[in-house]
C-alpha cells in the first residue's frame, strides 16, 4: 500500500483538485492522510466530497515538517508520499515511481520532473554531488518507508533538502523518472513562498521576490550546508 500525505494549511482553494487527481490514479491501492494543521480557511467545505475516503487529523499550527512527520505517524503503507496540497498528479504518477523502485531495489525513493507555473522542472538523474551543491529534487517523491529518517522541525525552509542529505549519509539514494509527473497549482494573486534559484537571475522576479526574501532564502539554505558540513 501507498500512503499519500498531504499536509495543509489553507488550502482550501487547491486541496479539491489534488484529491481528484489522486483519486484518479491508476494505482488503487492507497491510504490518504490530510493533516490540518490549523487552517482558518474553510478546509471543511473543501474536503466535504472526499470525507469518507481519506483520514483527516488535525493539530495547532506546527509547520509544514511537522504535518508531514504527524501523517507518517499515523500512516501504514510500506511505500509514503509527502503530497503537498497544491500537488495535481499525471494519472500514472504513483504507477511510475512504484514501478521505478521495483525496478531498482537499490533506490530508496523515486522522483520525477514537475512543472511549477509555466516553468518545467526536469531535474536530472540522481548525483550525490550535485545534491550537495543545491536541491533539485521536488519534496513529493515516492520512498521506502523504512528508509525514511523524518523531517526536521527546527528549520523553516529547505527541509525536503535537508532530508536527502539525511538520507544521503545515511547510504539511500533516489532514481529519476525522466517524466513530467506532477504540476504545482498557482493561483491568481498568491505568490508562493518556494524560490527557484532560476529566479535569482530573471529580472522580473524582483517585481515579486524583494531582495530581503532573496537575502532570507540564501541565509536558509546556509543553515541546511552548515548542518551538512558542506561549508
Amino acid at each position: 500500500m501507498i500512503s499519500v500525505i498531504i499536509p495543509c494549511y489553507n488550502h482550501a482553494w487547491a486541496i479539491g483538485a489534488c484529491l481528484r487527481s489522486v483519486f484518479a490514479q491508476t494505482e488503487k491501492d492507497l491510504e490518504v492522510i490530510v493533516v490540518d494543521d490549523g487552517s482558518t480557511d474553510d478546509l471543511d467545505t473543501a474536503l466535504a466530497p472526499w470525507k469518507d475516503r481519506i483520514r483527516l487529523f488535525r493539530q495547532a499550527k506546527a509547520g509544514g515538517p511537522a504535518a508531514r512527520n504527524r501523517g507518517f505517524r499515523e500512516s501504514k503503507g510500506e511505500l509514503v508520499i509527502f503530497c503537498d496540497a497544491d500537488i495535481i498528479f499525471i494519472p500514472e504518477a504513483l504507477a511510475k515511481m512504484r514501478d521505478a523502485l521495483v525496478a531498482n531495489p537499490g533506490a530508496a525513493y523515486a522522483y520525477g520532473s514537475f512543472r511549477f507555473g509555466w516553468k518545467l522542472f526536469r531535474l536530472q538523474a540522481f548525483d550525490a554531488e550535485a545534491l550537495k551543491r543545491e536541491n533539485y529534487i521536488h519534496t513529493t517523491c515516492l520512498m521506502r518507508r523504512e528508509t525514511f529518517p523524518g523531517f526536521d522541525e527546527s528549520l523553516k525552509r529547505f527541509q525536503d533538502w535537508d532530508l536527502w542529505l539525511t538520507m544521503l549519509e545515511r547510504g539511500h539514494v533516489g532514481v529519476w523518472i525522466p517524466e513530467e509527473l506532477l504540476r504545482v497549482q498557482t493561483s491568481p494573486g498568491r505568490i508562493s513562498r518556494w524560490l527557484p534559484k532560476f529566479l535569482h537571475r530573471v529580472p522580473w522576479a524582483r517585481l515579486h521576490y524583494r531582495p530581503a526574501a532573496i537575502a532570507e532564502y540564501e541565509a536558509a539554505a546556509d543553515i541546511v550546508r552548515k548542518k551538512h558540513h558542506l561549508t
